[in-house]
């Protein structure tokens, strides 16, 4: 039954019959399978089943590959304009274009997407109760920065400010906050300056123990990586330079993970995510994206846990799935899918319900036309056929 905004969940049962269903933990594709859906979950896979079982509805995917839905652990989709177009949004307007950005990226097969910055609880909601379709939503609210920090932050400076602030923010229903411990790319802050004291990074994360979420850290340097993780900052946003130490800290601590975002900078190489730069800009963007590849290949082969993120605004929301292409050029098709499934649901904390096609997971799946495992552009591809299925519904 296809999804729309007035299909209430639990979902009607579904069979996908002739599946071959990819096991994301061995990396292996299995045979032809039946595959049931049932109250938003997966409740059975039968493998070498030929025929749906009685009181459901059969749905022949014969040949197709069927997988995890994919997730996109950094997004940002109330930036679905430039930030001066964003800034002449009423707030109407404002979620209405976020809802089209979210289904846009539902039916590219991202199934549960991580925002970064910018999205309330509200949306979150909003899918949940299917009055949009969407993927699943981790929303963190806005991004927090100090005086003269990084980007289009919400201001907060001391300790007091920043415990005041997060614990609105998680009272209000947030997932999770993300601080701005770096310089970016394009912004007044130099890249290699650090934001908020050793004092506030630790009250941060408190805030965050108390209310059983965590932070995540917007971070370029290695010194501003190996400061936040040291304080017990959970996950490494970009990350473009790491060192020796980084490394140690990313394979030794205890769930802790990095969120490269090469596509980001590829599209502003492109024209597109954040508009057009200069020629100077365009070289140290070049000279970045040229390192952050490098980086993610001596992370990759270190063995630190690597999830899938995007953090494209604007018309570079489209490139979404260029991300899997660019990653292609130094990790192996098994690494990639591990970040868009099994690893971004351990960043989601999401692990015992989403990333994996076993009995008990929720029903958010990707049928591809072939395995991805030897032909990436089967789920990089947005021209490629494929069926998006999420809380046990197809998405028509």
């Amino acid at each position: 039954m296809p999804i729309s905004s007035d299909s209430p969940r639990p979902a009607a049962p579904i069979a996908l019959v002739g599946a071959r269903v990819l096991d994301t933990d061995a990396n292996v594709l299995g045979g032809p399978a039946v595959v049931v859906l049932r109250d938003g979950l997966i409740d059975e896979v039968r493998e070498g089943a030929a025929s749906a079982p009685a009181g459901t509805d059969a749905v022949d995917v014969t040949g197709r590959v069927l997988m995890p839905g994919l997730i996109d652990a950094h997004v940002h989709v109330t930036q679905a304009g430039t930030h001066a177009e964003i800034h002449d949004w009423d707030s109407s307007y404002h979620v209405a274009r976020s809802a089209r950005e979210m289904e846009h990226m539902l039916r590219r097969g991202f199934t549960t997407v991580r925002d970064m910055g910018g999205a309330e609880t509200g949306l979150a909601r909003a899918v949940e109760e299917c009055l949009f379709t969407g993927p699943r939503l981790l929303a963190g609210g806005p991004i927090f920065s100090p005086t003269g920090g990084h980007g289009l932050t919400h201001i907060v400076d001391g300790e007091v400010e920043l415990r005041k602030a997060l614990r609105a923010q998680f009272r209000d229903g947030a997932d999770h906050i993300k601080l701005t411990v770096s310089g970016g790319v394009i912004a007044k802050m130099r890249i290699e300056a650090l934001g908020f004291s050793e004092q506030e990074l630790r009250a941060a994360v408190d805030e965050a123990r108390l209310a059983k979420r965590y932070i995540g850290a917007h971070a370029y340097t290695a010194e501003a990586v190996n400061r936040a993780l040291s304080l017990g900052v959970r996950t490494i946003e970009h990350g473009t330079y790491l060192d020796d130490e980084s490394i140690r800290l990313l394979t030794e601590l205890e769930d802790v993970h990095l969120v490269p975002t090469l596509v980001a900078l590829w599209g502003m190489l492109q024209g597109e995510s954040r508009g057009t730069i200069g020629e100077d800009a365009r070289q140290s963007v070049q000279d970045l994206f040229e390192v952050g590849l490098q980086t993610l290949r001596t992370a990759d082969s270190a063995g630190v846990s690597i999830g899938f993120g995007t953090d494209l605004h604007g018309s570079g929301q489209r490139l979404q799935l260029e991300e899997i292409r660019i990653r292609a050029r130094v990790q192996t098709p098994e690494a990639i899918l591990r970040s868009l499934t099994i690893s971004g649901a351990d960043i989601v904390r999401r692990a015992d319900r989403i990333g994996r096609v076993v009995p008990g997971y929720d029903a958010d799946l990707l049928l591809v036309d072939t395995d991805p495992r030897v032909d990436l552009d089967a789920i990089a591809d947005a021209t490629r056929s494929r069926l998006v299925v999420t809380a046990g519904e197809i998405v028509d």
